[in-house]
């Protein structure tokens, strides 16, 4: 677990060339080469924008450390769910 957060931090540091935040080309680059195979339509531009208008919540035009996060534990959950199967409705 210790390298995986080491590798989200490491990423985030080096798609934002060390600055605090993404700014949309930036950001396109990260989701594009980093999440293409677990994330559908990262090579759709338009896509990605409208990604990143829903991380922006603060809606500078950039995405944050913070909203990478959220981004990060949307497609961690993602994940989980496709590998346990959807939960079921026990009512």
């Amino acid at each position: 677990m210790e390298s995986a957060i080491k590798t989200l931090v490491t990423t985030f540091i080096s798609s934002s060339k060390g600055k605090d935040n993404l700014d949309g080309k930036s950001f396109q680059k990260m989701v594009s080469s980093q999440l293409g195979s677990i994330m559908e339509d990262t090579g759709s531009h338009s896509a990605v924008k409208e990604m990143q208008r829903g991380l922006d919540a603060n809606n500078d035009g950039k995405v944050s450390f913070q909203e990478y996060l959220t981004l990060i534990g949307y497609v961690a959950n993602s994940l989980s769910q496709s590998k346990s199967g959807s939960p079921t409705d026990a009512s």
